[in-house]
């Protein structure tokens, strides 16, 4: 296959033969995940599996970071760090990021995280979604959700309890409490840390490594390892996330703490 790509306004996207690669493109505001972001990130998902000869897709972010999740400017007007739709409810725009991270996790490819820099809020759902994650030494992780007045939502509490356990989700959702890529490893949350420098090559080597298996059998590997996962801990809860999220927006107790914690940002 030769190299295909498809438009979008915040998303690069391109297919290479066997690879792939989803590259978060707004660099100037660290990768945030806007509603039109995380509608691009689905429809992307959707596109790659049109091209069965993929069989990696490495999900990045351009510039200094990963993401830096949610676009908190939205919640200045008490949104739901979605742009305002006029084709959308309160309710389905609350409901995006789920269906984002529904639609990577569903790929029929491999995916694998890049990560660097800044991996927040809603940048740790989308890497959590994918396959494997590979993040420099020095990428700063943070869940600030419950700071901002809202649930982490979009199916993160299962996918984060799948990954790394129920004590340490409750722990790093209720303090909002930045950790390390170290941290992030031990856990079992990342596969590989390597050095900043290192990140593109140690990226390269784990995906040249996959492509050398049969399409099949990846696929295979990881349809079954899917299934078993959410036999152990079921997604199936998470389409209620929209609706905890849209209580928060309207809950008074909870528009004071995002109204402190936009502060408290502010002025850093």
């Amino acid at each position: 296959m030769g190299d295909v790509t498809t438009d979008f306004t915040t998303i690069d996207v391109v297919g290479a033969g066997a690879r792939g690669a989803l590259t978060l493109n707004r660099p100037d505001k660290l990768n945030p995940l806007s509603s039109t972001t995380l509608a691009e990130i689905a429809e992307a998902a959707r596109w790659f599996d049109r091209y069965p000869a993929i069989k990696v897709v490495v999900v990045s972010g351009n510039g200094r970071s990963f993401s830096a999740g949610a676009d908190l400017g939205a919640f200045d007007a008490g949104g739901t760090a979605a742009a305002a739709s006029t084709d959308r409810t309160p309710r389905d725009n609350a409901d995006l990021g789920r269906l984002m991270a529904d639609a990577v996790e569903a790929m029929s490819a491999v995916t694998v995280a890049r990560i660097h820099g800044h991996c927040i809020g809603g940048g740790v759902v989308l890497a959590a979604a994918c396959d494997l994650r590979v993040a420099a030494s020095d990428a700063y992780f943070s869940i600030p959700e419950v700071d901002l007045g809202i649930p982490l939502a979009w199916g993160g509490i299962p996918r984060l309890v799948r990954e790394i356990g129920p004590a340490l989700t409750k722990e790093l959702v209720m303090t909002c409490r930045p950790f390390t890529a170290a941290e992030a490893q031990a856990a079992g949350f990342l596969n590989r840390v390597v050095a900043p420098k290192d990140l593109d090559q140690e990226v390269e080597d784990l995906v040249a490594l996959l492509l050398t298996k049969s399409s099949l059998t990846l696929k295979a590997t990881k349809r079954h390892v899917d299934a078993v996962t959410r036999s152990m801990v079921s997604l199936d809860r998470s389409w209620a996330d929209a609706d905890s999220l849209v209580a928060a927006l309207r809950d008074p107790e909870s528009r004071e703490s995002a109204a402190a914690y936009l502060e408290k940002v502010r002025k850093k």
